[in-house]
Order: structure tokens, then C-alpha cells, then sequence
């Protein structure tokens, strides 16, 4: 390799040392292989410009259409925050507002619950030596990779209180299905069940790769120690999976409160009987295409909501784990 010397290191007849070359590099910011950074953004920019085009100019097109009220297309006065006053005062946003944002936290409460339970329990089942693991991973993942209104409109076949195979079976030993959909009581569980059933391998997947991360050594030490199963997963295992934790948490809270597709397969956009399934993304498409006059204001105003909330709680998640890691560091 060869080292840049500086010409007051030739005129005074030294040879600068590979260490003292080493710190002015670092000093410099650049390591010796260090891309340059224009070379850096022609790798970038394509990334970078279908990004802003598809997600930043949406962004920034609706912050600017809830500033503004709306006749049908045309913009008119500059309306500060009445828009957002508005979804949260007017009815029958209002109601409905709160309405949708509680099924959204519900449906996020139970995903954790279940489909993030059942995706670390698979994760620590096929952790052990099975045979046909690499089958059972790729069977379980396979259901992600539909889409939700295909998963969600098979599943209201399956359903249907007239031809679904699920009361058929019901009805073979006696017992009388219920109206599956048809029930307010009963659609937001459906919803976090169906929702689960596909999505489990994405944290199955997660917390496997986390859990095969993590040195042998320390799973045989505890083992030889007498340490039980549980006292390995609480006390071992549990402790380094805390930031694939973070990423599920965060994952499933932008999933859960941008919750639309699922939904209207299901319940349709009114969410079930009732509105009962309602969340704020079938609150959105119904003021994006109501009637209202000021529709694009409004809609821009929920959009805008739905984002700062978004925002705020994964921050939120996200300090919460940085905090419980330090204490296990």
C-alpha cells in the first residue's frame, strides 16, 4: 500500500509511520477504501428519486391540501387548522373519528398479542433441531405473500353463514354457526385472527434469525449449570431479543394504523355492521369520495393525523426498547 506524504514530512527527511497516516485519514472523515461521495449518490439517487416521487410528494401534496379549504377540485382560502378542528369537532367525522382510532388500537393490541405470540413461539419451536424445518418456515410465510384482499375475500367464503366450509363442519357435530360477519361483537376478533394467520411468519422469521444469532455457548453453559428451559428462554435468550422486539413492535404498529385493505374485503368500506370494523383508513376513503365540498381538505387533514400519530408512537416504541436493552447491557 502506498501511504501520501506530506511535503513538509519529505522536506524535513521523515517517513511518515502507517499509524500517524491512519489518524489523518480518520481525521479526514474518509477511510482508505471509503467510497467517495458522489459515487455514493449515483448509487442513491435512483432509490432517492422513486422514494420522493412516490411517498414524499404525496406527503407533502396532502399537508398542503389540509391548510385549505376545497370546492370539489378548486382551492380555495387558506384555512390554518380548521380542517383539523374540523374531523375532530364536525359530525360525523367526529364520532367516527374516535370510532376508527380505537379499532385501529384495538386491532393493533390483539395483532401483538397473537399473531406476534404465535410468531415467537413458532420462532423458538423451529429454533430446535426439526427435521423439515426450512419446509415448515417457508409454509408458514407463504400466506404474507398474498395479497390482503385475495386473503380477505377467501376468508369471507369461508365465513359465509350459506355455503362456508366453517359452518358446514360446525354443522356436522350439531352445532349451529354463528353469523360470522354479521356480528359486531365478533368481526374485530376475525379481523385480528385472519390478519394473523397470514402475517405470523414475518415474525417467525425475525426472532428465528435472532434466536440462531445467539452463541451456542451460552444456551450449553446454562444447560450444564442446571438452568431449565424457561430460565434459558427468560434469563438468556428473551434479553437479546429485544431489538427484534423494537422492529416487530414498530412493524406491526404502522401495519395496524394503515390497516385498510383487509378491512374492506371484510366488512366492505362502512367496516361491517355498524361500522363496527371501522379504522382510519375506511374513514379516509369515505371522506375522500363523500360528497362534502371540502372532501381533499378533510381527507388531507385525517392523512396528515394518521401520519403524526404514526410518527409519534414509534418513537415512542422505540425509546421504550432502547431503554429496557440498557438495562440489560
Amino acid at each position: 500500500m502506498v501511504h501520501a506524504v506530506s511535503v513538509t514530512t519529505v522536506e524535513a527527511g521523515g517517513v511518515p509511520s502507517p499509524a500517524s497516516t491512519s489518524s489523518r485519514t480518520r481525521k479526514r472523515g474518509r477511510g482508505p477504501l471509503a467510497p467517495r461521495p458522489l459515487t455514493l449518490l449515483i448509487f442513491v439517487a435512483p432509490a432517492l428519486i422513486f422514494f420522493l416521487a412516490m411517498f414524499g410528494y404525496p406527503i407533502v401534496a396532502a399537508l398542503g391540501n389540509a391548510f385549505f379549504a376545497w370546492s370539489g377540485t378548486t382551492r380555495g382560502d387558506f384555512l390554518g387548522l380548521q380542517n383539523f378542528a374540523a374531523i375532530f369537532t364536525l359530525q360525523p367525522y367526529a364520532s367516527q373519528m374516535f370510532t376508527a382510532l380505537g379499532n385501529n388500537l384495538y386491532f393493533f393490541v390483539g395483532t401483538m398479542i397473537l399473531q406476534n405470540g404465535v410468531g415467537l413461539a413458532l420462532a423458538f419451536l423451529l429454533n430446535r433441531t426439526l427435521a423439515g424445518k426450512r419446509f415448515f418456515q417457508t409454509v408458514i410465510s407463504v400466506p404474507y405473500l398474498m395479497s390482503a384482499l385475495v386473503v380477505g375475500y377467501a376468508w369471507s367464503m369461508i365465513l359465509s353463514p350459506h355455503f362456508g366450509i366453517l359452518n358446514s363442519l360446525l354443522g356436522l357435530i350439531g352445532i349451529d354457526g354463528p353469523v360470522w360477519l354479521g356480528d359486531p361483537d365478533l368481526i374485530m376478533p376475525i379481523l385480528i385472527v385472519i390478519n394473523s394467520w397470514q402475517w405470523c411468519g414475518v415474525p417467525m422469521l425475525i426472532f428465528g434469525a435472532a434466536l440462531s444469532a445467539i452463541p451456542h455457548e451460552q444456551i450449553e453453559a446454562a444447560r450444564i449449570d442446571g438452568a431449565s428451559w424457561w430460565r434459558t428462554a427468560r434469563s438468556i435468550q428473551m434479553p437479546q431479543l429485544l431489538p427484534s422486539f423494537s422492529i416487530i413492535t414498530v412493524l406491526t404498529l404502522i401495519g395496524s394504523f394503515n390497516l385498510f385493505d383487509l378491512v374492506y374485503a371484510i366488512g366492505g368500506v362502512s367496516g361491517g355492521i355498524g361500522g363496527a370494523a371501522d379504522v382510519l383508513g375506511t374513514l379516509f376513503f369515505r371522506i375522500s369520495f363523500s360528497n362534502d365540498p371540502n372532501a381533499i381538505g378533510l381527507s388531507g387533514a385525517l392523512s396528515m393525523v394518521q401520519l403524526l400519530l404514526i410518527l409519534a408512537a414509534t418513537v415512542v416504541t422505540q425509546r421504550l426498547f432502547a431503554g429496557l436493552a440498557r438495562r440489560y447491557e
